[in-house]
């Protein structure tokens, strides 16, 4: 049901574009691209309430994390059910699965951290999304305990080019394992709960598979990379031992060239 446009809630759109910081003329664009409602209409004046004031807020934190209008209009409409109820679902998602706090680092000191004045390492990071370059060789790092952990290796005398190498490759992984538990999520939860079509009291249950699920991937990928380790260092491990064994149980070799003592006592010549 619409509230009373008159309340202290409802704002006409000059209103709302001060208190939001967006404005006029983006908040029309928001409207005209379908993300954001209608005002409700008194006296030949537009109102615009709190579902208004929560949507255009999620734009502006949607867009500040990189994501382009055309894919946000696609996740409200995927959504689907009251504004309230989308702005809630997607700032949940986004919330358990939000990075760490980002931190700004100079390149000088990503130089001493990593053990390189090589300045193609911040590119890449750049290029991998590993970093943001803010300019005046600052940056800032999108996941600090990625970086972190590739000092860590730096420690252990691996060189930082490696470690991008590796953290290259675990993200194609990463991507592929995202899908199968974005599929998962979508063919056992969401598809039923939108053939029923989304009842309001079943929306805390979807909130919770969503927390519990990304508890459990971690678990089970955790798990899962141990016991692949585990069996990769055996595999490993093994074949060498045993290479080493086969060749130091083969007794000791003599040079090709090596003289021969004689059986008379002759020199040979």
């Amino acid at each position: 049901m619409v509230e009373d446009p008159e309340s202290a809630d409802w704002r006409t759109i000059d209103e709302l574009a001060r208190s939001s910081g967006v404005t006029v003329r983006n908040i029309r664009a928001y409207q005209s691209r379908g993300l954001l409602p209608p005002p409700q209409v008194k006296a030949r004046t537009g109102y615009y309430g709190p579902g208004h004031a929560a949507r255009l807020e999620l734009i502006q934190d949607l867009q500040d994390e990189g994501v382009k209008l055309d894919t946000i209009k696609k996740l409200l409409d995927t959504t689907g059910g009251s504004t309230e109820q989308v702005v809630q679902f997607i700032r949940t998602v986004r919330a358990l699965f939000a990075p760490e706090d980002r931190q700004i680092v100079h390149l000088a000191e990503l130089a001493e951290r990593y053990e390189s004045t090589d300045v193609g390492v911040a590119k890449r990071g750049v290029k991998m999304g590993l970093l943001r370059e803010l300019g005046d060789d600052t940056y800032e790092e999108i996941s600090p305990r990625l970086m972190n952990a590739a000092a860590e290796l730096t420690g252990l005398g691996i060189p930082i080019t490696r470690s991008l190498d590796v953290v290259e490759q675990l993200r194609k992984h990463a991507d592929a394992v995202a899908r199968l538990y974005v599929d998962l999520f979508l063919g056992e939860i969401w598809q039923p709960f939108d053939a029923e079509g989304r009842p309001d009291d079943q929306w805390p249950r979807v909130y919770e598979t969503i927390e519990r699920m990304r508890r459990i991937s971690g678990e089970v990928m955790i798990a899962v990379l141990e016991l692949a380790v585990a069996e990769r260092v055996d595999v490993t491990f093994g074949r060498d031992i045993v290479r080493n064994v086969k060749t130091t149980s083969a007794g000791p070799t003599v040079a090709p060239d090596a003289a021969e003592p004689s059986t008379d006592g002759a020199e040979r010549s």
